[in-house]
Parts: structure tokens; C-alpha cells; sequence
């Protein structure tokens, strides 16, 4: 059995690195897609992952699929589409945060009929994000690989990342956001996105709300101030570790990558009999692999390894 598969974008992150001489920004092709970082995170930790994506027949699609394989995650489920690899283009300022750009490509193709079901059947938890909720075909995939696995006895853990540039209007944006919820045991939220899925930012009500909705785990990431868990009634803050950022790109999902690695450890049913000092070092153990991930540039190539953070 996988530990995690994940389900979404696998794609190109063009991010500014510099200028040249004569003024011309210069980019670098990382690779990355909010799922594959988290498929890539975990596999890194130790946990047998698996990716469900498309990549174009191009050469950055080569790339990704064999950055995926040298990671240890299974590729059995990629697949190769006529349309171009995705792009992402991301600008960093001097805090290190991000604006993105995206030209859309074979992510956005992927069918149910293309997903191989067994994958989704034979893994503990399955893992998607909001980005291929956006309008297209990827929506009914992911909305379908997470019935699916969650009918098979998966755990689905969800991430609602906003991509602002991706969605026609923010009121688009939270219902598809928020109409996956009864399909999710476990939720990772920034906390700018908690009032898009809640319609509050306090941190307590919000995820008291998603609680009462049938979720089972919420963590909120609160960049360095640590991470905020709801687990069965009880909320507490882990605190963050402080770092010199040269990068956010992929915190956010290394922290997530490093929660379901760790969770996959206890066994078959990685929520069951979890208590909240447990989970307490799991976060912070996640934190520390997202502040890692911080202080170098890129996403994938940021990723930390286990013996980074032992």
C-alpha cells in the first residue's frame, strides 16, 4: 500500500533569480504544482508516495517526470498530453513573498478516465489541491479521485490554495473551495484563506466551523509564527522556527508533506488513536522542514530530506 498519492498540477515554476548585465530578468525552471511538492515533501520524510497528474510531450514534461522519479515518488499515474507542459511564473520580492503567473496547460486536461483508480485505492491518504478546482476538466477528476479514494477507505487531505489569477472572481473561488469540504478528513489552510472557506479569520471559530462540517484535522499555517491545529475540540498554536527567507515557494507544502509523512507512520489508519502531544510534535517538526524549505530558493529543490531534520 502508498502511503500518499497526490492528485493535480505537476508543472514548470519560472521564478526571477536576478538580471542580466544588460537588465534582462533572468528565470530559473524549477519544478513544482502545490501537489507534487507535497508527493515529493513526503517521499523525501521517508513515506511511499505516488503522483496523479498530466505533463505535456515536451521537454519540460521529460523534466518533471524524471524529477518525480529521482524524488522516489511513482509515476505510474502521470500522463502525457498534446497540450504544453503548464508554466508558472513567479516573482519574489524582498521578503521573499510571491505573485504568480500562470499559462495553463496539461494539468488542466487530465479526465476520470485517465486516472488509474487502483492508485487511489491502494493509498492511505489522497491528496488535492484547489487549483485543479478551477474551471475545467481537472475539476471533475479531482473531485472524482476524491470520492473515489474516500470511498475506498482513504483519508483525503486538502490544501485550498488561492491562486487569485486562476478563478474569474473571488465569490467563484470559495464556492468550488468550499463545496469539496464533506470530501476532506484533513485540511491545511494559510490563514489568509481560513475566511474564504469559513467566512471568519478568527482562528478557533473558523476551524471550530470546518470541525462541525465533518473535518477531523485542521492545521492553519501562520508563516513565522508556526501552525495553528484543531484536532477533536482541542486548539493549540505550535510556534515557528525562525530562519533567514530566501523563499517561501513550497513552505506550505513541505510543512504538509512532512504532517501526512509523519502520520503515515503510525499504521493503516494514521488518525486513529492520534492525541493532541502527538500532534503537537508532528507540527513542529513540520515547521522545521518548512522554514528549511524557506531559506533556499525554489520549490522541489527546496524540499528537505529526513536527515536534514534529524
Amino acid at each position: 500500500m502508498r502511503d500518499i498519492t497526490a492528485i493535480g498540477e505537476l508543472l514548470i515554476d519560472l521564478t526571477w533569480t536576478g538580471t542580466s548585465e544588460a537588465g534582462v530578468p533572468l528565470y530559473a525552471a524549477n519544478p513544482g504544482g502545490a501537489p507534487a511538492n507535497v508527493a515529493v515533501a513526503a517521499a523525501r520524510l521517508g513515506a511511499r508516495t505516488a503522483f496523479v497528474g498530466k505533463v505535456g510531450r515536451d521537454a519540460f514534461g521529460r523534466y518533471l517526470r524524471r524529477t518525480l522519479e529521482d524524488n522516489g515518488v511513482e509515476t505510474a499515474g502521470l500522463r502525457e498530453g498534446a497540450l504544453p507542459t503548464t508554466l508558472a511564473v513567479v516573482s519574489v520580492d524582498g521578503t521573499g513573498e510571491r505573485e504568480f503567473s500562470f499559462l495553463r496547460g496539461a494539468d488542466w486536461d487530465l479526465s476520470p478516465e485517465e486516472v488509474d483508480q487502483r492508485i487511489l485505492e491502494e493509498s492511505k491518504i489522497l491528496h488535492f489541491g484547489s487549483v485543479t478546482l478551477t474551471p475545467g476538466l481537472c475539476r471533475s477528476t479531482t473531485i472524482f479521485a476524491a470520492r473515489h479514494a474516500r470511498a475506498h477507505g482513504a483519508l483525503v487531505s486538502y490544501d485550498p490554495n488561492y491562486r487569485e489569477k486562476l478563478w474569474q472572481d473571488r465569490a467563484q473561488a470559495e464556492q468550488w473551495m468550499t463545496m469539496v469540504l464533506p470530501l476532506v478528513d484533513i485540511i491545511k489552510l494559510a490563514r489568509e484563506e481560513l475566511p474564504m472557506v469559513t467566512g471568519t479569520d478568527d482562528l478557533e471559530e473558523g476551524s471550530r466551523r470546518l470541525e462541525e462540517r465533518g473535518l477531523s484535522l485542521v492545521l492553519v499555517t501562520l508563516g513565522a509564527e508556526g501552525a495553528f491545529c484543531r484536532w477533536q475540540g482541542e486548539c493549540f498554536t505550535v510556534p515557528g522556527v525562525p530562519v533567514q527567507v530566501a523563499d517561501t515557494n513550497g513552505a506550505g507544502d513541505a510543512f504538509l508533506g512532512a504532517v501526512l509523512a509523519r502520520l503515515c507512520r503510525r499504521g493503516d489508519r494514521p488518525l486513529e488513536g492520534l492525541t493532541a502531544g502527538e500532534l503537537a510534535d508532528i507540527a513542529a517538526y513540520a515547521n522545521r522542514a518548512a522554514a528549511l524549505t524557506c531559506s533556499r530558493p525554489g520549490a522541489i529543490p527546496a524540499l528537505p530530506t529526513a536527515e536534514e531534520l534529524s
